[in-house]
């Protein structure tokens, strides 16, 4: 499945990204995320259809406040936020549980 963005009313869900025009690798630092491939496993996992994973998003920035990702084959949900955002990742956890539902058929 290629990479599905999610309106989440006050932030935006998007593919994670590292090229010329937008890099999340240092803000997922702060989040504890150190490894440089991560986005590019990310992207692999999301076409593979093993794991889904959004950058939760500032809409006028597009900066990157937390992370939300979704196990397909579980149904799990999971998120984590830079300092001071962690609304942002509550707010994404449901709208990618609204997602799961409804796109994918999952309880």
């Amino acid at each position: 499945m290629e990479p599905v963005e999610i309106n989440a009313g006050a932030w935006y869900l998007r593919a994670l990204r590292a090229d010329k025009r937008v890099d999340d690798r240092p803000a997922l630092a702060d989040i504890g995320e150190l490894d440089p491939q991560y986005v590019r496993r990310c992207t692999e996992d999301w076409l593979a259809g093993l794991r889904y994973t959004w950058a939760v998003c500032e809409p006028s920035t597009g900066e990157l406040l937390a992370e939300a990702i979704l196990d397909p084959a579980s149904g799990a949900i999971t998120s984590r936020a830079r300092d001071g955002h962690a609304e942002a990742a509550d707010t994404a956890e449901a709208a990618v549980r609204r997602f799961a539902q409804g796109a994918l058929g999952l309880p």
